[in-house]
């Protein structure tokens, strides 16, 4: 019986990880895993690929950059030979980046059955390519794993059958879970002061100066002794070259290996994001969470957790800001099944499914 995995993106490597693992201690289950190339940054590819303990990957498409259509066609292109050539029993996909849904086309026009980890999410704006991308894939995935009750609930209203969806919890919380004995080695996350750690990638936010700018702006005007911590890739910190930003209080860093960021995450003050990943991570730490956007398709760690949608008000920012600084952030909880067990939830449903009688044949 063989599983193919799909991964494309950084994110994905910590959804894949735990799968590929808990597979690997089934009989019976040889496993292949296909690196689209869809992010291009090799260095930091292989320090997650390390980091995780995901092995080489068995094909690399190497697709790298381009515009959405161009960088999902060139997915397809790629992918389908190995498919044709390999004949998977399933595949599985993670996340909602271009890889997930190419994967999903490619499968579903084959005949070959395939699975979406973390399935269900919905930020209900379709301006987001990410909605796009989740809302294909999931119509025509034949398994449906979920994070969360709200994942069942919107595949039931879109009239996915129960007998697809199978809530089994959040991966990235296994391999965050897994690595944080070596993320608490890090003292204080390498920085010695109260910080605010900032992640921020969505076009919006970064390719707008005077957002990207009145959000900065915002942090050095709440607190001076809260110095402002930003992973930020090339681009953006050039950017934020334009501003002429004190460095007193601005501490740029180029993007981090996971443990690395995982442990400045632990010990910030505040996080301010615009990443879904960041959002579940910070929940299940407990570290506040104000998200830079104006919805989220993991409404669980608002009700929840402690994530705290402020949109681009400057001014709601700035007053969430002081409601932590002042103590008084939200005090979430850990959502049900998030307890690094996914993954074996996932091999279970899969290895039960592939020893079926009438289970799968390769396509």
């Amino acid at each position: 019986m063989k599983v193919f995995h799909v991964v494309g993106a950084r994110p994905n490597f910590m959804k894949v990880a735990p799968v590929l693992s808990a597979l690997k201690r089934r009989s019976g289950v040889a496993q292949a895993l296909i690196h689209t190339g869809q992010h291009y940054d090799v260095n930091m590819s292989d320090v997650f690929f390390e980091q995780l303990g995901i092995p080489e990957p068995d094909f690399n498409l190497a697709v790298g950059s381009g515009s959405h259509a161009q960088q999902t066609a060139d997915i397809m292109t790629r992918l389908e030979p190995v498919v044709q050539e390999s004949k998977p029993d399933v595949v599985l996909v993670y996340g909602d980046v271009n890889s997930t849904v190419a994967t999903a086309l490619v499968c579903a026009k084959l005949g070959v059955r395939f699975g979406h980890v973390e399935a269900g999410l919905r930020s209900f704006d379709r301006t987001m390519p990410e909605e796009t991308n989740r809302l294909v894939t999931d119509q025509l995935a034949d398994f449906l794993f979920t994070p969360s009750e709200d994942g069942d609930e919107n595949l039931r209203r879109e009239g996915i059958p129960a007998e697809k969806i199978f809530r089994v919890g959040n991966v990235m919380i296994d391999s965050l879970t897994r690595l944080l004995p070596a993320a608490r080695k890090i003292k204080n996350g390498r920085v010695s002061e109260s910080y605010a750690l900032v992640t921020l990638h969505r076009p919006s936010n970064v390719d707008d100066s005077a957002t990207l700018k009145a959000i900065l702006d915002s942090l050095t005007e709440v607190n001076h002794a809260l110095k402002v911590v930003f992973p930020a890739h090339p681009r953006t910190r050039q950017r934020l070259a334009d501003f002429k930003l004190n460095s007193d209080q601005l501490l740029l860093l180029n993007p981090l290996p996971y443990i690395d960021f995982l442990a400045l995450q632990m010990h910030a003050t505040v996080v301010i994001t615009d990443s879904g990943g960041i959002q579940e991570e910070t929940t299940y730490l407990g570290v506040p969470c104000l998200t830079v956007r104006d919805n989220t398709e993991r409404p669980i760690t608002i009700s929840m957790g402690t994530n705290v949608l402020v949109g681009r008000d400057r001014n709601r920012l700035k007053a969430e800001l002081s409601n932590v600084l002042q103590g008084r952030s939200k005090r979430g909880s850990i959502p049900p099944l998030w307890d690094g067990r996914a993954g074996e939830r996932i091999a279970d449903v899969i290895g039960a499914a592939l020893s079926k009688s009438h289970g799968f044949h390769a396509a």
